[in-house]
């Protein structure tokens, strides 16, 4: 089966070839898309040996993951993984996000930040990967609230990035928000479509920055507006 990543990629020339290097190890082709970055993303991802597609203008994260699937499904994608140029997640966890798909067992499968980790050399749990105070005990717990009571998605996880894809799951799910609406947007198409969905633990190295108060009002704010239009 032929794994894509598509790593979508906004003025990442400080991370972005580092990410390339390590998830081309993981997958059979690395496709980047250069979201209108001013700076050497687009020439660091090609000389990092990606597939590289480039918008003109800024459009957002969700725009870019939606011609990166276009063109992996174009070019003959079995399984389609979306992933951050940020280096925020290790590429070692695309094996185990796309095993359920690989053996039948799921169609779409979230990382999720909120499962324990677990050694699969040691067999025993390894702790929850930390985040942001606001994000961990505000944003996220309104999040699947919200996803729980209102629409009868219950994710741990409902705005990770890090989420894996069959290309049949990825045809059927069709998404129009452009910006970080769309990781909800994609949760309601996944359940519109009756596809099999799993979670996965991943481990996340969280930097020296966080989804602001405001940053997550307004992605809840997208998310739910989305909703009801859909």
């Amino acid at each position: 089966m032929k794994v894509f990543c598509v790593i979508p990629a906004f003025n990442e020339a400080k991370n972005i070839k580092k990410v390339i290097d390590e998830v081309k190890l993981m997958v059979d082709r690395v496709v980047v898309v250069d979201d209108g970055s001013t700076d050497e993303t687009y020439n660091l991802s090609r000389a990092g040996g990606a597939t590289v597609l480039k918008h003109i203008i800024n459009r957002g994260q969700g725009a870019a993951l939606r011609t990166g699937v276009e063109y992996s499904l174009m070019n003959g994608a079995d399984i389609i993984v979306h992933f951050d140029a940020d280096g925020q997640f290790l590429s070692q966890d695309i094996s185990k996000v796309i095993k359920p798909i690989k053996i039948g067992a799921a169609d779409v499968v979230y990382g999720s930040r909120f499962l324990p980790v677990f050694s699969e050399a040691e067999g025993k749990a390894k702790g929850k990967t930390a985040m942001p105070l606001i994000k961990r005990y505000f944003i996220m717990p309104l999040a699947r609230a919200v996803n729980k009571i209102f629409f009868k998605i219950n994710l741990t996880d409902p705005q990770s990035g890090f989420r894996a894809m069959s290309a049949r799951a990825a045809r059927q799910v069709v998404w129009q928000q452009d910006r970080m609406a769309h990781c909800s947007e994609i949760m309601l198409e996944v359940k519109k479509n009756n596809l099999r969905v799993t979670e996965v633990s991943i481990r996340v190295i969280y930097h020296n920055f966080g989804q602001s108060f405001f940053g997550g009002f307004k992605i809840l704010k997208d998310s739910f507006i989305a909703r009801l239009v859909n």
